[in-house]
């Protein structure tokens, strides 16, 4: 977020972002819920000012460490008693003067003297030393677990490109349009958008236009999605006419992706254990023109329809549950609220979910297991185990399956440590654009 033309906000509007802040740092619940719930509870609230509430909460939750690093420095700002906030007050000043790009005369009409003097201080005040994990805005525990992979360099590289705000990616459904036309449709509209450098229906808008009231969304010609996530449909490459099983299908994004590279022919099969999400979906596919999804909400990963299917599916993708630590662009405060003992619970999950998603395939079946995470454990570590105990299954390169469609994409990393990579697509932010992503593609020999 840059304050480049930007008119500084209002006492009022300071006070609102500072009291959001404030059960954002409580890290009890996810913060686009936060955001949803503030946003819905406040309908007076403009365009404009819902967008500087969202941009610099979020920019304070990327920068968390440095900026309580800066704060903790100084000499501790006049508190006011009737003030709950005090911190996220502290923190959130911090970042307007350090990363929003605000000068300090921007501040003297809505701030008392005592607050613009502890500003002037700070910006006066010589940086503190640092600690790793404080430049890198991540925790410890992740820290050290991503330098068992990284070299310095590529460390903070990889750090910088998690803590930028993620751009707008759409996915263009073909049942629907081209991504030529699209892309015209939208350039009609103001809203620029180019194609993606990977994905073959990607296209990425610049800016932040809003699109959910746009004929292209509303016709279902056009749904958000990351690059990244698009690629998981290549590395799976349904055919029309197979049965195919989403396991972990959430709202349905990678379905409908599925269900158009499917031609709405054949059965795609929605697995979710959550039935909100699945009636999230119901919309979804409407629009999306498909007549294959069939969403089912399952108990768990061993309910007994799962087991009916056992040995009849061509394909399955398990886009598995984990931390989502490859989404900390636009999730920033996934970081603080995953521990390393949420990690280990995810990885049984995991493995767990994997094994049961196995035994839906026929032989010759195709099965990619997927994470937006960046950790090993939650990736190739799973693979790995699964295949010590599943010789009739073996790994397929799946750099070579997005060759053979004409996505060339590198995913060896410079700086990565050795016996990282091979046969597996491994996305980051800072290499390709994308969100952190995982994937292996799996066959069932017999």
């Amino acid at each position: 977020m840059s304050a480049r033309g930007a008119n500084f906000p209002s006492a009022q509007l300071l006070e609102q972002t500072v009291a959001v802040l404030d059960h954002l740092l409580a890290f009890s619940r996810p913060a686009d819920v936060v955001l949803s719930d503030f946003f819905r509870a406040q309908r007076g609230l403009g365009r404009r000012e819902r967008g500087f509430i969202a941009e610099t909460c979020y920019a304070v939750l990327r920068h968390k460490r440095q900026l309580e690093r800066l704060v903790q420095s100084m000499a501790p700002m006049p508190a006011d008693d009737a003030s709950l906030s005090v911190s996220a007050r502290h923190l959130l000043l911090a970042c307007l003067l350090h990363f929003s790009g605000f000068g300090l005369r921007q501040f003297s009409e809505q701030l008392p003297a005592d607050e613009q003097a502890w500003l002037l201080a700070l910006k006066a005040a010589d940086e503190p030393e640092y600690t790793l994990a404080e430049r890198l805005d991540l925790p410890d525990w992740l820290v050290e677990r991503l330098s068992e992979r990284f070299s310095a360099a590529e460390l903070l590289a990889l750090a910088r490109g998690l803590n930028r705000a993620a751009p707008l990616d759409l996915r263009v459904n073909l049942l629907k349009a081209t991504r030529d036309d699209v892309q015209q449709q939208l350039q009609v509209a103001g809203i620029v958008a180019t194609p993606t450098p990977y994905s073959p229906w990607g296209l990425r808008v610049t800016g932040k236009p809003a699109l959910q009231q746009h004929p292209l969304f509303l016709s279902g010609a056009i749904e958000v999605q990351d690059e990244g996530s698009q690629l998981l449909g290549a590395l799976l490459a349904p055919r029309r006419g197979e049965m195919v099983v989403d396991f972990c299908a959430g709202a349905g994004g990678k379905t409908l992706l599925l269900g158009a590279m499917m031609r709405s022919t054949g059965r795609l099969y929605a697995f979710d254990v959550s039935s909100k999400r699945l009636a999230r979906m119901k919309p979804r596919v409407a629009r999306s023109g498909l007549s294959n999804v069939h969403p089912v909400c399952i108990d768990n990963e061993n309910d007994v329809r799962i087991k009916r299917l056992a040995g009849k599916i061509d394909r399955v993708l398990v886009d598995a549950p984990c931390s989502g630590l490859g989404t900390l662009r636009r999730n920033p405060d996934l970081k603080w609220r995953q521990t390393a003992q949420d990690v280990l619970e995810l990885v049984a999950k995991q493995q767990d979910i994997l094994s049961a998603a196995a035994r839906l395939l026929k032989p010759g079946g195709r099965l990619v297991y997927a994470t937006c995470s960046i950790l090993d454990e939650e990736n190739s570590a799973v693979v790995d185990n699964f295949l010590a105990s599943h010789a009739d299954f073996q790994r397929l390169d799946a750099v070579a399956i997005l060759a053979q469609q004409g996505i060339a994409i590198d995913c060896a990393v410079a700086g990565e440590k050795a016996g990282h990579g091979a046969m597996h697509m491994r996305l980051l932010p800072h290499v390709h654009g994308t969100d952190g992503f995982y994937a292996a593609v799996l066959e069932r020999s017999r």
